[in-house]
């Protein structure tokens, strides 16, 4: 077959791709007037996280070349912009943009819905409690530098539920306007500070330590600093038009932050979930073992 005869081919299934789209477009408006009628939530993760398996297995079965990663991501924008139909849906976040938090978000809600960026953990917390926003997504724990107190300590007097874990690789790399050799001062956040030491003290063992509220922060003071770099994102250094001058230099390969999906309701059981459970002992020697 030649050449041309493949596009061809290839801008008919497009265009047969594009009339299904518009199709299941129809079908979920339909399914969000439903819900407003009932006063049912419009976001559903088990509703969501089963249909994903559920593509995964029909594309194996049919020997299909997109690995399970391609599906996931595909369909993530599908139901980002389902979600958008249905709903003005509202998703706030720790920001600024940017963040592993916001990376997080969209990895869960994809990039048709609103984003809403908090200044700390408790606007977050705050904006669902106060309906300004369906839903939070807040770090919650992180496998190198461990449980993040803050969004525990917001739990214990919060009325809201966990919807929902994301689960994110963190990769964070060095990225700044300057080259390598003119850099003398590092900016990031604490946490990820921890997560590189190793690597710090190989590579800058004499370089100021400036530790900022977020990594996009970081990006932005390095973008400013004529001697500095940040240690973050490669979403933060699109931002702030920085170059990535070294991949994935957290000390760990396996880096990995989970995050919880916060909001007022609590979701169905799906069979296969995770119950956390908070309790508080009495502040004395012996109280945990007791």
């Amino acid at each position: 077959m030649e050449l041309n005869d493949v596009r061809q081919r290839i801008d008919n299934i497009d265009g047969e791709l594009l009339r299904l789209l518009n199709e299941r477009a129809e079908l979920v408006h339909e399914v969000g007037e439903i819900k407003k009628e009932h006063g049912l939530e419009f976001y559903a993760p088990e509703r969501e996280e089963a249909l994903l398996r559920k593509l995964v297995q029909r594309s194996d079965d049919a020997q299909g070349r997109l690995p399970e990663k391609s599906i996931r991501a595909i369909y993530r924008e599908i139901m980002s912009a389902a979600l958008a139909l249905e709903t003005d849906l509202k998703i706030a976040y720790l920001g600024p943009a940017g963040t592993w938090t916001h990376q997080a978000s969209i990895s869960k809600f994809g990039n048709s819905v609103e984003y809403l960026a908090q200044t700390n953990f408790a606007d977050v917390f705050d904006a669902v409690a106060r309906r300004k926003a369906n839903y939070g997504v807040v770090p919650i724990e992180n496998s190198t530098e461990g449980a993040v107190s803050h969004t525990l300590d917001l739990f214990a007097d919060s009325p809201l539920k966990i919807c929902a874990q994301i689960l994110l690789t963190i990769e964070n790399n060095l990225i700044a306007a300057i080259p390598r050799e003119q850099i003398t001062k590092l900016y990031s956040h604490p946490q990820v500070f921890g997560q590189c030491r190793e690597w710090i003290h190989k590579n800058f063992p004499s370089a100021d330590l400036v530790e900022v509220s977020s990594t996009t922060r970081a990006a932005e003071l390095a973008k400013e600093d004529p001697a500095g770099a940040a240690l973050a994102g490669a979403l933060a250094a699109d931002i702030y038009e920085l170059n990535t001058l070294e991949e994935s230099i957290q000390d760990s390969a396996t880096n990995t932050t989970r995050f919880l999906v916060l909001g007022r309701e609590t979701c169905p059981a799906t069979g296969n979930d995770r119950t956390s459970i908070m309790f508080s002992v009495k502040d004395r020697p012996g109280s945990l073992y007791d």
